[in-house]
Order: C-alpha cells, then sequence, then structure tokens
C-alpha cells in the first residue's frame, strides 16, 4: 500500500514490491499471481474465519443469525488489522481500477459460495443458503462502506449489525427503520482485504 500511494497503483511494479519486502521476484510469485492479489492477500485467512463461525455457532441458530454472527466476527478482524488510512487507500484502488473491482468480485462471490456450503453443512437447504450468503454479502459491503465513509470510524461491527438489522427490518415490514442507516449515497465497490 505504501508503494502504491507512493508511485502510484500503475507504475508500481512487482519488482519494487518484492524489493520493498526484501524478495527477489522470483519469491514473489511463489505467493501471488501478480501484483493484484497482494490487496487480497489475508483473504483466504477471512474466509476461513467466516465459514469457522458459521459452523460454531449454535445448531439451533438460523441461517441469517449464524451468516450475521459470521460477518461481524469478520468486521472485527478486518478492524483490528491496522490503519483505517491504509484500508481507505485499499478500497479507493478497487474503486478506481475496474481490473482490481474484478477481482474483488470474484472474491466475493468466493467467499458467499464458502459462506453457502458452509450453511448447508449445518442442514440449511437450498435456496435458504444461498440467499443467507447472499444476504451476508450484501450486510457486509453496506456496513463497510458506513464505516469507511465516517470521518472517524467507528466499529465495523456495529455497522454490520445496523446494515442487518435494517435488511431485517426491511424483509419484515417492507421499509428499513427510522435512522437506522446513513442516507448518504454510497459508491459500490470492493471490500475484501
Amino acid at each position: 500500500m505504501e508503494l502504491f500511494e507512493e508511485h502510484g497503483y500503475d507504475r508500481t511494479t512487482v519488482g519494487d514490491i518484492a524489493a520493498r519486502a526484501g524478495l527477489a521476484e522470483r519469491t514473489f510469485f511463489r505467493y501471488f499471481t501478480d501484483k493484484r492479489e497482494v490487496l487480497f492477500a489475508r483473504s483466504e485467512e477471512l474466509e476461513k474465519g467466516i465459514v469457522d463461525v458459521i459452523a460454531s455457532t449454535p445448531p439451533d441458530a438460523a441461517p441469517l443469525d449464524a451468516v450475521a454472527a459470521a460477518f461481524e466476527a469478520a468486521g472485527a478482524e478486518l478492524q483490528g488489522r491496522g490503519d483505517v488510512h491504509l484500508v481507505r487507500a485499499r478500497h479507493a484502488l478497487v474503486m478506481k481500477h475496474p481490473e482490481i473491482r474484478e477481482r474483488e468480485l470474484i472474491k466475493l462471490a468466493s467467499l458467499a459460495t464458502a459462506v453457502s456450503e458452509a450453511l448447508r453443512a449445518r442442514g440449511v437447504s437450498e435456496p435458504a443458503a444461498s440467499l443467507a450468503a447472499e444476504a451476508g454479502i450484501a450486510v457486509f459491503k453496506v456496513g463497510f462502506e458506513l464505516w469507511i465513509s465516517q470521518k472517524k470510524p467507528q466499529e465495523l461491527a456495529a455497522q454490520i449489525r445496523a446494515s442487518m438489522a435494517a435488511l431485517r427490518a426491511l424483509a419484515a415490514e417492507g421499509k428499513a427503520p427510522a435512522g437506522s442507516l446513513s442516507r448518504k449515497p454510497m459508491r459500490r465497490g470492493g471490500t475484501l482485504a
């Protein structure tokens, strides 16, 4: 992220990234297929954490409750990783570069598949498993957008929780509860770190 900020994404090469990390370029390619993939370095860990939380929720938990718990835990994990400035810089790269946004969407689709598989492993049938998984992705994206749009971000998990509450209210009553979420328009884009 520092190199991307210093030189710009397009002008930063794999060689630059490897040199900054104290590695040979060849070593870089043992871990990443290209420089875009660096932006998703820990996405597999995040996916595993989400799936593990779903698997560990009480057996009688509703599918959406298991998904909500998993994405709240993921939000806390992402926030705990570090500097909000770098998260915003990464998000800006995703928004600016279509090839990164495409990779983000692929990663989110993979995450939705993993979540629906975890739900099916709990005995949730279709289409409920896929609907809960896709709803979880949507709630996570909305919560993330709200979180990074704040001048002084609060807790990402709280934004995810508020987004889930708004979804539940919308599904139950046909409208979001007053004041449940910011009315500020959001940009569509990436969230997966």
